[in-house]
């Protein structure tokens, strides 16, 4: 019965607590997604082959489907590695924020997300965002309450911050590129190679195009001389390595065994 009831698209309780503890995330990466579904086998279904994770995702998503929701993968920009988000297709990801934020706060966000679309960089200066404080819709708000809200829009992971300026976190894209497009279509920038949204990249200093940063490491990852994809002058960016979780994995088992190492020298 349980295998049949994969292949059918229903959900098992395997399926439906994966689905709760993602929601409860938001976001997760790949590796943490693996430990999330061989967890909930554990719990309810411990001695059943454990699905393949995409066959897994997309029994659950059959299953979403009329409810228009959907887990949806996608990678982080500045490196490139996997993520996956639990996306309401139904309302914009700015609605579903309502119900952890009040209005001064969530126009607080729209004005950041504004700042950022609009920007070359990608990126908004915690100063400009400050600046539009008192332009907020609702109850007045002061800087300094600005800025504790700045830092809970990161501790949701809508955005990152980096040394002192803000950009959108991966769920953030994800949720939010359909409204994105359609709230600021003369700002938008577009990623010449997979054509998804992009926040932050690099671009032709020649034609203009623009490149995630996980885009750029793949389509040169094997040419010795880069040049734009589009009008062949030389790409004059530093070309980011291709994500590897791998290297990741070996790097993570070493750390602690320098610590320990260190822990025994003294």
């Amino acid at each position: 019965m349980q295998g049949n009831a994969r292949r059918t698209g229903a959900m098992t309780d395997v399926h439906r607590r994966f689905l709760q503890l993602l929601m409860t995330h938001g976001v997760l990466e790949e590796r943490d997604v693996k430990r999330l579904q061989n967890h909930c086998y554990k719990v309810h279904d411990y001695s059943a082959p454990v699905d393949k994770l995409e066959d897994f995702i997309n029994n659950i998503n059959s299953v979403l489907e009329s409810l228009y929701i959907e887990i949806k993968k996608g990678v982080t920009e500045d490196d490139g590695r996997p993520i996956y988000a639990l996306v309401n297709l139904a309302t914009t990801a700015v609605s579903k924020m309502a119900t952890d934020f009040a209005e001064n706060e969530l126009d607080l966000f729209r004005k950041a997300l504004e700042l950022i679309v609009d920007s070359e960089t990608g990126f908004a200066s915690s100063t400009n965002i400050l600046n539009l404080v008192d332009q907020l819709k609702g109850k007045k708000m002061k800087k300094k309450e600005a800025e504790q809200v700045l830092q809970k829009f990161v501790q949701s992971k809508w955005l990152i911050e980096k040394e002192g300026e803000f950009t959108l976190h991966g769920r953030a894209i994800l949720e939010m590129e359909q409204y994105i497009r359609e709230t600021y279509p003369d700002a938008v920038k577009v990623c010449n190679i997979c054509h998804g949204l992009l926040i932050q990249g690099q671009s032709c200093e020649t034609c203009g195009i623009r490149m995630h940063l996980p885009c750029v490491a793949k389509y040169f990852q094997s040419i010795p001389e880069p040049h734009c994809p589009h009008c062949n002058d030389y790409w004059p960016h530093e070309i980011p390595e291709v994500f590897d979780p791998e290297k990741e994995r070996e790097a993570a088992v070493s750390k602690p065994s320098r610590r320990s190492l260190r822990s025994r020298q003294h």
